[in-house]
């Protein structure tokens, strides 16, 4: 027994040596499990390779030598003797065998699974040739799965296995040429198509063959759609199809159609049944005419009839990729032949481009953000924004360039490249992020022919995507293979987005800039049809726009020409690109020899977004800016778009009023600041910055404006004052500016007026007809500087809510209210002095106002009986001679059917009955008092909404028509153009106006019935 122990001790040791050396030369070539691989190199199949090196080398060569080497032994266990030391033989003699049969098992466990159930496929590698499955002999893997069928095993009971199997026979071949580099990618895809018709043509013979008096009643053709239809296919995908059938001679045409649908479903069921082999791919005809909810099969005139009439935008967009795969062949070229000219004419369709770029936005939005920054296809820098972007210009340039109708991206994309539609380095680099995209989409199916487009998490899954694609990784894969896979996707994902928003707008650039001998570019004709299709109105003006700007070799117009590309996208996903344009170049001839303004826009892309979007969004915004276009740099200044408090408002203004030498220049220093401040507010106001929340927005706004106006009227007195007093001695009176209407009430829009009592009161000793005459002195002048003619937009000051109106007094006497109000004050009087607050002079004056004014509008009785008849009848007769000629009542913003005044009135009365007991409604603001009204019980809460809806509705389209139009107005404008702005502020997308105007007419149609009910009672 010792000695035994002693001979033993020196061999195990050797063979443990042994073993070490070999687990090392293992960890060289990559092995992650070097235990594990030695045990399967120890085993029955592989006895003897393990002193193999060519084939160690060629395992290590692999892209996951562990899972190479576990498939290997798997499918030599499971072939018999003498094909299995065939399969050694050829594998150590063979490099081209050696190199695609590892290259599979090394990057697809699938695949390793479907050699170990069917261990001869393996000669699939060395037979299998490319003109096999290409278009013309239809037939091949009919007959393959034929064979299988005769000669499969006993395991094999259906025709439907037979298939699966033979069509994995056939993707096996493809997979290997395509991972030892025999093909490219392109070549790889359209054989991926190509099998993928093969494979419906020989589902659909075999659905015949089980329905033959279907088949004999109906011709069918299956439309390949998608990828398929472009010979662009991954090894893992849906196939979309489309069907079109017709009827036999002499059989009725429903019948047909009811055969066609039980040939072409149960072709569907062939393909996507997972029993038995598995599920080949599923076959989706969602993309026929009204997706799920149409029938399966139609006729070609049937098609045809849709697609003139019913279909959207992006269907054309889908046909683009249509091609005959399957069944008919002659009905198939019939129906390509009869969409094309839809196809290429879908760009002349309204909101073309705008639809597209939608359509795009949607996807994004759909996806998880979980998955938002592994989505290879539909995130952003994704092969989605790719094929995007070389359809839409397909599109838009196929109508008059026929070199451009191709299904395919890459085809696509060398045309456009070719035709001056994309620059030639664009497209060069498009294309390389396509190809790297793509592959690496390829290798993350494979593994599991799993369709999925996320990059995985898993350390060894992106180890083995790494290997796999070391000659497309431009960067070395040796030392950290993870690492400089995700810098490659990375790059490629950056290098996409960047390009895909550029690329439909840089030749517009080209068009007109000088380029070197030898470019291609646009052809004005070429450019004109890509600017109409943006939604420019006048191409040929927008074109003399461009070349102002980007024309030359100046800085200034190199970085225009860098510029431009993303704000003509910018300007046309608005409602009026045209005026954006001409805005921007207005504002850059203002400004372009700034040194800062050019450099902020370049280097802060926020900026310049938010400038592209303000110039495009309406008139008021630009008319302000461009009055003083160096308001631009609060676009680049994180809080430039924050509105500013009534204190430092005040400040400012009435430190710019005292440095000023006389009133005009006081006055006109307050409107200055107004008019920047206005820009601010209406710039937050577009883009969005107040809220999410609608009435949120108004409120804002509100404030903004009401703290602005009441700023400039404090200056603009101070300013009068100061100059009385310089020509006459000290002010003999003081003075009050009251607030009235919607700016007392904190709810001023962009075009309100500013309405307003002055009061007085004489100083001690002074006579009251000499105190009047200069508080009349002072007040006049006030509204004269506010509203003379300027570069600054004016502030009309309307005093005509006084006593006696126009009749009465500009100005009087706290005492003279005092008598007024005691003895003519009429109802409607009371209820507008709901909205009165003091907004600027004397405080104490003011307060003392206040104090007098409480009991008319908060009376202790409420309201008597004749009172609230007058204030119903004033009412009506507003409604019936108020509303201007030829105004339509549903869709007025102030006197119309549930708009401003039916909401207010409402409010009002509840107000003037009950704001003596309730506390809370004793406030100027609309809003606020209905929100007092509802917690007392006064307004249920559904009616409560019901006017606040309505309210804020109406309040915000009236500050949409003047931000659009730069005028005021109370109902939507009768222009296109102009309606489609409001509805864009709104939040309503491209070619949807229509439901906007239906919105305000169903929301104010509630609010009135419940006004007719609040108001008028029963």
């Amino acid at each position: 027994m010792a000695v035994e122990e002693a001979t033993s001790r020196p061999m195990a040791a050797a063979a443990g040596s042994r073993t070490s050396r070999l687990e090392v030369r293992l960890v060289r070539r990559g092995f992650t499990d070097p235990e594990a691989a030695v045990r399967l190199l120890a085993g029955p199949a592989l006895n003897g390779l393990a002193a193999d090196p060519v084939l160690l080398d060629a395992l290590g060569a692999s892209p996951d030598p562990d899972l190479a080497l576990f498939g290997l032994s798997r499918l030599l266990e499971a072939l018999d003797e003498p094909e299995r030391h065939t399969l050694r033989d050829t594998l150590t003699g063979s490099k081209p065998l050696r190199d695609r049969l590892l290259g599979v098992l090394g990057a697809s466990a699938a695949l390793g699974d479907h050699l170990a159930r069917h261990p001869r496929d393996w000669h699939a590698l060395v037979t299998f040739e490319l003109r096999d499955i290409h278009p013309g002999p239809q037939d091949f893997l009919r007959q393959l799965s034929d064979r299988v069928w005769r000669n499969g095993a006993t395991d094999i009971t259906s025709r439907a296995d037979a298939l699966r199997i033979a069509y994995r026979r056939c993707l096996l071949a493809i997979a290997a040429r395509d991972l030892s580099g025999t093909t490219d990618l392109p070549q790889a895809s359209a054989e991926l198509a190509d099998l993928a018709g093969a494979t419906l043509q020989t589902a659909l013979d075999i659905a015949a063959e089980e329905d033959p008096q279907a088949a004999r009643a109906c011709r069918l053709a299956v439309i390949g759609m998608g990828k398929c239809g472009g010979r662009e296919l991954n090894y893992v995908s849906d196939v979309d199809v489309i069907y079109v059938a017709e009827p036999r001679e002499g059989v009725d045409e429903n019948r047909a159609l009811q055969a066609a649908t039980r040939l072409a479903a149960r072709m569907m069921r062939l393909c996507s049944d997972t029993t038995g082999e598995g599920a080949i791919w599923p076959v989706d005809a969602n993309l026929r005419p009204e997706g799920r909810n149409g029938p399966l099969v139609r006729t070609l005139a049937s098609h045809l009839a849709y697609y003139q009439r019913w279909a959207k935008t992006w269907e054309f967009q889908a046909l683009l990729k249509a091609r005959p795969v399957a069944g008919d062949p002659e009905l198939g070229a019939a129906y390509t032949e009869a969409t094309a000219p839809l196809v290429w004419h879908a760009a002349e369709r309204e909101n073309f481009v705008a639809d597209v770029q939608q359509m795009r936005r949607r996807v994004l939005d759909s996806i998880p953000a979980t998955e938002l920054d592994r989505q290879l296809k539909l995130g952003p820098g994704g092969l989605r924004d790719v094929e995007f972007a070389v359809q839409l210009l397909q599109l838009v340039h196929g109508r008059a360039d026929d070199s451009l109708h191709s299904g395919n991206t890459l085809e696509a994309l060398a045309a456009l490249s070719a035709g001056g539609y994309v620059g030639r380095a664009d497209a060069a680099s498009l294309e390389a992020a396509y190809r790297f995209l793509r592959a690496l989409e390829h290798r993350i199916q494979l593994h599991r022919l799993r369709r999925t487009h996320l990059m995985p998490k898993d350390e060894s899954d992106l180890r083995r995507l790494a290997r796999s694609l070391a000659d497309a990784i431009n960067d070395d894969t040796r030392a950290d293979p993870v690492a400089a896979l995700q810098r490659e996707w990375k790059r490629h994902a950056v290098e996409v987005r960047r390009l895909h928003e550029k690329l439909f707008y840089r030749p517009l650039l080209d068009a007109v800039a000088e380029l070197p001998a030898g470019d291609v570019r646009l052809s004005p004709e070429a450019a004109k049809a890509r600017l109409v299709a943006l939604g420019y109105a006048d191409p040929a003006t927008a074109l003399r726009h461009l070349t102002a700007l980007a024309a030359g070799v100046s800085r200034k117009a190199a970085i225009q020409r860098t510029l431009l590309p993303v704000l003509l996208g910018w300007f046309a996903d608005s409602a009026d690109p045209d005026a954006g344009l001409l805005n921007f170049r207005q504002v850059s001839d203002a400004l372009g020899r700034t040194p800062w303004y050019l450099r902020l826009l370049r280097d802060e892309s926020a900026a310049a977004e938010q400038l592209a979007r303000v110039l495009s969004a309406g008139r008021l915004a630009p008319d302000l800016l461009l009055r003083a276009p160096e308001a631009v740099a609060m676009l680049g200044d994180p809080q430039g778009l924050v509105p500013r408090g009534r204190a430092a408002l005040e400040s400012e203004i009435l430190a710019a009023v005292g440095r000023a030498g006389s009133a005009e220049a006081g006055v006109a220093s307050a409107r200055s600041v107004r008019r920047r401040e206005l820009f601010r507010t209406a710039a937050a106001d577009v883009l969005g910055r107040f809220s999410d929340d609608p009435g949120e927005v108004v409120d804002v706004a509100g404030e903004a404006l009401t703290a602005l106006n009441a700023a400039t009227l404090q200056g603009a007195l101070r300013a009068c004052i100061a100059e009385w007093e310089a020509e006459n001695g000290e002010l003999p009176t003081r003075l009050a500016v009251i607030a009235m209407g919607r700016f007392g009430g904190h709810e001023l829009g962009y075009g309100s007026d500013a309405d307003v009592l002055f009061v007085h009161d004489p100083l001690l000793g002074v006579l009251e007809h000499d105190a009047a005459r200069a508080a009349h002195a002072v007040c006049n002048r006030l509204r004269t500087l506010l509203a003379a003619p300027s570069t600054e937009p004016p502030l009309l000051v309307d005093a005509d809510l006084r006593p006696e109106g126009r009749q009465g007094p500009l100005v009087r006497t706290l005492a003279s209210y005092q008598a007024y109000y005691r003895r003519w004050s009429h109802a409607w009087e009371s209820q507008a002095l709901l909205r009165a607050e003091p907004v600027a002079g004397d405080a104490e004056l003011a307060e003392r106002f206040r104090v007098l004014i409480d009991p008319l509008r908060y009376p202790g009785t409420g309201v008597p009986e004749k009172d609230l008849l007058e204030i119903r009848r004033i009412k009506a007769r507003i409604e019936s001679e108020r509303l201007p000629r030829g105004a339509d009542p549903t869709t007025h913003t102030k006197i119309g059917r549930g708009g401003l005044a039916d909401v207010e009135w409402t409010v009002q009365l509840l107000q003037l009955q009950h704001g003596h007991e309730l506390p809370e409604l004793r406030t100027t603001r609309t809003r606020r008092a209905l929100a007092a009204a509802r917690g007392a019980g006064l307004v249920t809460a559904e009616d409560a909404a019901v006017l606040d809806a309505a309210w804020v509705l109406a309040s915000r389209v009236r500050s949409a028509v003047m931000l659009v139009r730069g005028r005021a107005g109370d109902s939507f404008p009768g222009d296109g153009r102009e309606l489609a702005g409001v509805a864009r502020y709104l939040g309503y997308g491209s070619g949807h106006t229509g439901e906007l105007v239906d919105s305000y007419r169903r929301t104010t149609r509630r609010a009135r019935s419940v006004v007719e009910r609040l108001f008028y009672g029963p």
